[in-house]
């Protein structure tokens, strides 16, 4: 089943009556939000309700966070990355997720809605409209205010039983040997019943219970309220809460609370590693940061997960506000988020060394865990006087991220928020530059890529900055290429090589280039020189365990082959370069070996299964931009192909298939081109 509900940690508990009528609303209604106020069970309430009606949606329940999330604009985003959705045009993301969308039959889940209501109620009713197979499940502290909408309220746990359950659940997490008896359940009853049945609440008050006992623990809580009592009589619920997580703040040790506010700067969850590098200082031991961590999670004011990347951390969106209040009153906000975001661009630089070398795929994975840490703090730093070079530096950092790891609609936004927020001349912006050029032509988007690498290297040569000029002569060259003009790209490509190598650079962007100039070379005819370049950059590459620019040269030597009547060469070629490319989610590198493998299947006979890929990738070549960039020479294995399978087809058999292949998700047609029925199944990651 598709979809990315997250895992429960522990088991849900009771709301048997409510989980009913949840189910049967998210079945019947398309717009439900579950409402309710924090720590009362919203999240866990409504993804157990989607988790039970998953089998009824045909394409899945997608879950998508939004706690961490402050600009409304970016809203987009995060769903197109929850729902895996990538696009290389330069399309408004609103279109591509309707798009995406319109022929889908799944359901949404939207998280923490509340300081989002605008956005969410106007991206919502857009989707909505636009797909009339989707559901949208949402929870958020008020209705988002949409027609149609149907508002489910979660209450407090009225059921004595069910409230001490989670009491126990959560007090054997810090005393294994803790169980309810006919003699300590009325004192947990009590105490639930002291916290009006909120959950948050009840875990906060159960994990005290590592020093304190349960009627002392009853008392300390009688007497916080009490104390904390506006007026004679029951506090109201929010009260509660609020008491109930005050109380817990004031029984940390100093240093636990410093931690627990210095920590509500990350969005999402975090590992311990960045909780040292942003947290530690004088007043912070890094080496104590391990423990505090430990600390906080016995108290429930921290949930530890174990994923992909190793154990991290999370905290509740009620518990990080009241973190965040306090960073505030202690007038650590802009410094907290200032290391951050440094620990942000340390991560983003990592990453761009490690991406040339046999860490590349550990780099792609390690960095979509961290997105959600990453936009937060471009958000910062482009949101924020005095941090918009900052901003610029992070957002240059990531091509590899925004180019390799196929998010280039999310680059081309960060990357001309970048150069807005950061007008004035310096490295930083300069790469910005050349970096967004890139993304720009891959978007199709070449007048805009030629302003920007035009202006590159008019700064660079202003400023003396080699580096910059080399990287946008590289990149005008590759506009060039898509523009049919060969030989200018081929000046174009031979001097930023040898500004590579005067400068001494060697990583993917310089292999690239090498591998582009053997296309520029290819196209006039001089294959032999082409081939000579590209099996340099392929030995290059595998020496140093790279794989994403390796894949472009296989490209070229796969059609190579082709060409010297070497079609098994060819189809291994094209098969391995396309597997790297799915890896990466590069859709330009998937969708241009599914081409030559569509040649190849032609060439053999197999007329249908290559009008079937055909198909295939023109839905991908839709998500990427012009088919083939508009050009007839990256165009003519895709016409020779189209040509031997209507001699082998005809026009309506050749339609018939085609229209087969439009209809395959990119999964589909990735294991319609590796797998022809005469090799063994391989493994797609």
């Amino acid at each position: 089943m598709a979809g990315n509900l997250p895992t429960e940690h522990t088991p849900f508990v009771g709301r048997r009556r409510e989980l009913t009528l949840l189910r049967q609303l998210c079945t019947h209604s398309r717009t439900v939000t579950v409402t309710g106020l924090g720590g009362i069970g919203k999240t866990r309430t409504a993804l157990r309700a989607a988790a039970d009606v998953a089998d009824g949606f045909a394409d899945g329940v997608w879950f998508v966070e939004l706690s961490g999330l402050q600009d409304g604009a970016l809203l987009v985003h995060a769903v197109a990355t929850a729902l895996r959705v990538t696009d290389h045009t330069a399309k408004p993301q609103r279109d591509v997720l309707a798009e995406h969308l319109a022929d889908k039959h799944l359901l949404l889940v939207l998280d923490t809605c509340e300081h989002l209501v605008e956005a969410c109620a106007e991206l919502a009713a857009q989707l909505l409209h636009a797909a009339p197979g989707l559901h949208i499940l949402a929870t958020s502290r008020q209705p988002i205010g949409i027609l149609g909408e149907q508002v489910f309220a979660v209450e407090p746990m009225t059921v004595a039983a069910d409230a001490a359950r989670i009491f126990e659940q959560r007090a054997r997490a810090v005393r294994p040997d803790f169980a309810l008896t006919a003699g300590n359940r009325p004192t947990a009853e009590r105490i639930c019943a002291r916290l009006d049945g909120i959950p948050l609440a009840i875990e906060l008050a159960a994990g005290r219970l590592g020093d304190e006992r349960l009627g002392d623990l009853l008392g300390r809580l009688d007497d916080r309220f009490q104390l904390c009592a506006d007026a004679p009589g029951r506090t109201t619920r929010h009260s509660t809460l609020r008491t109930t997580i005050g109380w817990s703040h004031e029984l940390c040790p100093p240093a636990e609370r410093l931690l627990w506010a210095r920590l509500s700067v990350f969005a999402g969850s975090f590992s311990q590693e960045a909780a040292e590098a942003v947290c530690a200082d004088d007043a912070l031991e890094r080496a104590g940061i391990g423990r505090l961590l430990a600390g906080l999670v016995d108290k429930s004011l921290l949930v530890r997960e174990q994923g992909p990347q190793g154990e991290r951390f999370r905290q509740l969106d009620t518990v990080r506000a009241y973190g965040a209040e306090w960073l505030r009153r202690l007038g650590e906000e802009l410094p907290g988020r200032g290391r951050h975001l440094a620990w942000c661009q340390e991560f983003a630089e990592r990453g761009e060394a490690d991406w040339f070398g046999p860490g590349q795929a550990a780099v792609f994975h390690a960095t979509r865990s961290e997105h959600t840490q990453l936009f937060a703090a471009l958000d910062f730093a482009l949101s924020t006087p005095g941090h918009g070079q900052a901003g610029a530096r992070l957002a240059g950092t990531l091509w590899f991220y925004w180019v390799g790891c196929g998010l280039l609609g999310d680059g081309r936004y960060w990357l001309d928020r970048a150069l807005a927020a950061a007008p004035d001349p310096s490295r930083a912006r300069l790469k910005a530059l050349w970096v967004g050029g890139y993304v720009a032509i891959l978007q199709g988007d070449t007048r805009a890529a030629a302003d920007m690498l035009d202006d590159c290297r008019a700064g660079a040569l202003r400023s003396d900055d080699d580096t910059a000029y080399a990287y946008s002569t590289h990149r005008l060259g590759c506009a060039a290429l898509i523009r049919d003009e060969h030989a200018v790209a081929e000046r174009y490509f031979k001097a930023s090589v040898t500004g590579y190598a005067e400068l001494g650079e060697l990583n993917s962007n310089v292999m690239m280039a090498r591998i582009e100039l053997a296309m520029a070379l290819a196209f006039q005819g001089d294959l032999e020189a082409a081939v000579g370049l590209c099996t340099e950059a392929r030995a290059t590459c595998e020496a140093h365990g790279e794989r994403w620019a390796k894949a472009y040269a296989l490209y070229v030597l796969a059609f190579a082959a082709w060409a010297g009547g070497r079609t098994d060469e060819a189809a291994r070629l094209a098969r391995e370069c396309l597997l790297i490319n799915y890896e990466f989610r590069d859709l330009v590198g998937i969708v241009l070996p599914i081409e030559v493998i569509a040649l190849l299947r032609a060439s053999a006979g197999h007329c249908e299964q290559a009008a079937v890929l055909q198909g295939g990738a023109r839905r991908i070549w839709q998500r990427v931009g012009l088919p083939l960039f508009g050009s007839a020479y990256f165009n003519a294995p895709h016409d020779t192909a189209v040509a031997l399978a209507r001699e082998g087809l005809g026009d309506q058999g050749y339609a018939a298939a085609f229209e087969r292949g439009t209809c395959l998700g990119l999964d589909e047609v990735v294991v319609a081109a590796v797998l022809d029925g005469t090799h063994e199944p391989l493994r797609i990651r």
